[in-house]
C-alpha cells in the first residue's frame, strides 16, 4: 500500500485534528510530522515555521463559515454567519484565540470579511456602523464561545450534579443564587447554548434600531 503523499492541504486537516484534541500547546511540527508519518524536515517543504501552519489552521476555520448570499438581506445574513461562526468555533476551540491574531490573513479569511462588509455596506449601513456591526457581533460570538468552552460540564446531567454540589448548604447565604438554580438551570431540557439565540437577536434589534443610510 502506497503512502498518501503529504502536501500543504493534508497537514493542515492533520492540525486542525491535533489541535482539536489536545488543544495549541499539543499541536508542535514534530508531532504533526510523527501523524503524518513523516520527517520534520519534509513538513517543512510545504509548511516553512509554525506560523504559516497557523495561519493556514486559522484560513481553513473560516471556510466553514457561511457567507451572506448575493443581495441577502442583512439581518438574516448576519444572524446565520454568526450562527455558523459559533458551531465553526465550537468544533475547533483552538481557533478563538487565533481567529483574528495573525498579522498575515489568507485568501478566506479576507474573502470573508470582504463578504461581511460588503453585505453591510450594500444594505444601506454607514462606514461607521459597519465597523461597529462587525465588531459587536464577532464581540457577542466569540464571548458567548469563550463562556460555552469553558464551562465545567457537557450534558444536562453533568450540569444538574455540579448545580447541585455548588447549592448543598448554600441557601441560607445566597438564596437568590440559590433559587435561580433550583427555577432554571436544574430545570429539564436546560442548556446554557439556548441563551445564544436570544443574546444575538437582542445585538441585531439594536443594529437595526442604529440603522442609517451610508456616508456620502
Amino acid at each position: 500500500m502506497s503512502r498518501q503523499a503529504l502536501t500543504a492541504e493534508r497537514a493542515l486537516a492533520e492540525a486542525m485534528a491535533l489541535a482539536d484534541t489536545e488543544g495549541l500547546s499539543g499541536l508542535t511540527m514534530r508531532k504533526l510530522a510523527s501523524r503524518l508519518g513523516v520527517e520534520a524536515m519534509s513538513l517543512y517543504h510545504h509548511l516553512p515555521n509554525k506560523d504559516a501552519l497557523l495561519d493556514g489552521m486559522v484560513d481553513q476555520v473560516y471556510t466553514e463559515v457561511e457567507l451572506p448570499l448575493p443581495d441577502e438581506a442583512w439581518q438574516p445574513a448576519m444572524q446565520r454567519r454568526a450562527e455558523s461562526l459559533r458551531a465553526a468555533l465550537l468544533r475547533h476551540p483552538w481557533a478563538v484565540e487565533l481567529l483574528d491574531s495573525r498579522s498575515t490573513p489568507g485568501p478566506a479569511t479576507l474573502a470573508h470579511h470582504e463578504a461581511i462588509i460588503r453585505n453591510l455596506r450594500d444594505s444601506g449601513f454607514s462606514w461607521h456602523l459597519t465597523a461597529h456591526a462587525f465588531s459587536l457581533i464577532d464581540a457577542y460570538v466569540f464571548g458567548f464561545v469563550i463562556q460555552e468552552i469553558q464551562l465545567p460540564f457537557d450534558t444536562p446531567e453533568e450540569n444538574q450534579e455540579l448545580a447541585e454540589d455548588i447549592m448543598e448548604g448554600m441557601s441560607q447565604v445566597f438564596p437568590y443564587l440559590t433559587q435561580f438554580t433550583m427555577e432554571h438551570v436544574m430545570q429539564p431540557g436546560y442548556n446554557y447554548g439556548n441563551e445564544f439565540d436570544y443574546g444575538l437577536n437582542l445585538v441585531l434589534r439594536g443594529l437595526t434600531a442604529d440603522y442609517s443610510a451610508p456616508d456620502s
